[in-house]
C-alpha cells in the first residue's frame, strides 16, 4: 500500500489507483444505500482475482455490486450487511453475504468501541463545497463513525446526490486521503408500494389512534404507506416526524402542510430522519431544504432520544406473531430476509414517550405454494428471529382488529391474538392454545 498523504492534502486519483490500495485481509467499508461507491466498486471488481480474504461492510445495497459479482463463489471477497436489500438477500441465499445483527441506533457505538478499525472507507458524497465539506446527501446513519475509525478515507464524488441539511452529515477535506470522480449516474429509486385493501383496513385502525401533534416514525411497505395516506385524508394537524427512514409517504404528509413539528420537544419545527429512500421527487424535495434534518442514527434511533418527544407514534410491519405477542419481522426460518433495523428501538422509545404508542402491523394470512397460511401462530417458524419480544409489544394490528398487549396475562394475550387471526384459523389456534396451556384446559362435557 502506497504512502498515505498527510491529512488535509486529499489527492485526486483514478478509480483504478484507488482500488490498487486494497490488499488481502483488509476490512473495507462501502457505506450505506445511496452512498455506496460505484466506480471504485467496478475498479475493485477488476482486481478481485488478485486478492484474498477481503471483507466489506455494507448496508442496503441498491444496485448489484460489481466486486461481489466478480467473485461468485465468495472465496476471495466476503460481503457483510447491516440490513438486507433484495440484492443482499439474494447473495445471502447464494452463500456469499452475511448479516450482522444489530439495533440500528447502536451501530455508531459498534464502530467506535468494538469493531476492528476499517482499513479503507469508500463513501460516495457530493463534490466539495466552498467550506471544504463533502455532503453525504440524505444518508447520515453511521458514516461519521466510519470516517473516524478508518485508516484511509476515499471519497467518490457525484453531483447526483441532493444536498441534505443535518449535523455531522458530511466529511471535511482535512479528513480525506483520496478523491475519485464518480460517474454521475442517477440515484437508485425505491418504488412506492401501493396499498391493497388489507393495508387500508389496517391503516384505518391505526389512523384512528393518531392525535393532532403526534410525532411519527413510519417504516417501509404498503401498510405504512396506507397509514400516511389516511392521515393525509383525515386531516390531523401539527404533526412531527422523527424517523429512521424518510419515505415518499412521509414526504406527501409534509407537502400537505400537516407536518409542522411545532409540538415537538426536540428539533422543534424540523423533519428529522437518518436516511431517505424513495423516488426522485423525494430526493428533489430534500435538496437544500432547511425543514429537513438528516441526522446520525444515534440521534434518531436510541430510545432515550426518541422518548424526548411527546406522543411518539411508531408504525412498523412484521411478518409473523405468536400467541404470546412475539413478533418476527426479519427472517423466514433460518433464511434471513431484511434486518432488525430500528424496529425494537422505536417500539421501546414510543412506549417511553409521554402519550406514545407503537404499532406492529401485518396481514392475517399469506399464501405459499398455493396454500393460505396464518401469520398468527402458536409457535414461530423454527429458526425465526424474534425482532420484538412479547414484553415490548404494544399494539398489534391486522385487518381483523387491534390488541394492546401491555399488561395482559398469557391467557389474555392468546385470546387477543386469536381474535386478530383470520376467522378460518381461529378454531385451530384456540385448540392449540388449550393443548399447550396458554388457555385453561377445556373440560369435556361428559365430565360435567
Amino acid at each position: 500500500m502506497g504512502a498515505k498523504p498527510a491529512k488535509g492534502a486529499a489527492r485526486r486519483i483514478s478509480a483504478e489507483a484507488a482500488a490498487g490500495l486494497v490488499g488481502s485481509g483488509m476490512w473495507l467499508d462501502f457505506g450505506i444505500t445511496l452512498c455506496q461507491p460505484d466506480v471504485f466498486d467496478a475498479a475493485l471488481a477488476r482486481r478481485v482475482h488478485e486478492l484474498e480474504d477481503v471483507k466489506i461492510r455494507s448496508c442496503l445495497s441498491m444496485r448489484p455490486r460489481a466486486c461481489v459479482e466478480a467473485d461468485p463463489s465468495g472465496r476471495r471477497l466476503r460481503w457483510f450487511s447491516w440490513h438486507f436489500s433484495g440484492y443482499d438477500r439474494a447473495k445471502h441465499d447464494a452463500g456469499t453475504c452475511t448479516y450482522i445483527p444489530l439495533n440500528l441506533g447502536e451501530v455508531t457505538d459498534y464502530y467506535r468501541r468494538f469493531l476492528e478499525p476499517v482499513d479503507i472507507a469508500v463513501i460516495k458524497a457530493r463534490p466539495m463545497d466552498q467550506a471544504g465539506w463533502f455532503n453525504f446527501g440524505p444518508t447520515s446513519l453511521w458514516h461519521r463513525a466510519v470516517i473516524e475509525q478508518a485508516r484511509l478515507v476515499i471519497v467518490e464524488t457525484t453531483p447526483a446526490l441532493p444536498h441534505a441539511h443535518g449535523p455531522e452529515n458530511g466529511v471535511h477535506v482535512s479528513e480525506v486521503d483520496y478523491l475519485i470522480d464518480g460517474d454521475g449516474a442517477d440515484l437508485p429509486e425505491l418504488p412506492h408500494a401501493p396499498p391493497n385493501a388489507i393495508d387500508e383496513s389496517v391503516a384505518r385502525l391505526i389512523t384512528a389512534e393518531i392525535e393532532d401533534g403526534a410525532c411519527l416514525q413510519i417504516g417501509i411497505g404498503g401498510m405504512p404507506n396506507a397509514v400516511c395516506e389516511l392521515i393525509r385524508q383525515s386531516g390531523q394537524r401539527n404533526l412531527g416526524i422523527h424517523t429512521e427512514m424518510l419515505t415518499d409517504g412521509l414526504l406527501h404528509l409534509y407537502q400537505s402542510g400537516q407536518v409542522t413539528g411545532a409540538r415537538k420537544q426536540i428539533d422543534v419545527g424540523k423533519l428529522v430522519y437518518s436516511f431517505a429512500l424513495g423516488s426522485r421527487a423525494l430526493y428533489q424535495a430534500i435538496d437544500r431544504n432547511p425543514d429537513m434534518l438528516c441526522c446520525p442514527v444515534d440521534h434518531t434511533n436510541l430510545p432515550h432520544m426518541i422518548m424526548r418527544n411527546d406522543k411518539v407514534v411508531s408504525i412498523n410491519s412484521t411478518t409473523q406473531v405468536d400467541l404470546q405477542g412475539q413478533a418476527a419481522s426479519e427472517s423466514d426460518g433460518h433464511r434471513h430476509i431484511s434486518g432488525t433495523g430500528g424496529q425494537l428501538q422505536f417500539v421501546r422509545g414510543a412506549y417511553a414517550s409521554k402519550g406514545g404508542k407503537s404499532f406492529l402491523c401485518l396481514p392475517s394470512t399469506y399464501e405459499k405454494h398455493g396454500v393460505r397460511r396464518s401469520r398468527i401462530v402458536l409457535d414461530l417458524t423454527p429458526g425465526n428471529i424474534v425482532t420484538t419480544p412479547r414484553t415490548d409489544a404494544m399494539y398489534i394490528v391486522t385487518e381483523h382488529g387491534m390488541a394492546n398487549m401491555k399488561g395482559l396475562a398469557v391467557c389474555e394475550r392468546a385470546r387477543a391474538m386469536i381474535s386478530l387471526a383470520h376467522p378460518d384459523f381461529r378454531e385451530d389456534l384456540e385448540r392449540q392454545a388449550h393443548q399447550h396451556r396458554l388457555l385453561p384446559r377445556m373440560v369435556p362435557a361428559t365430565a360435567l
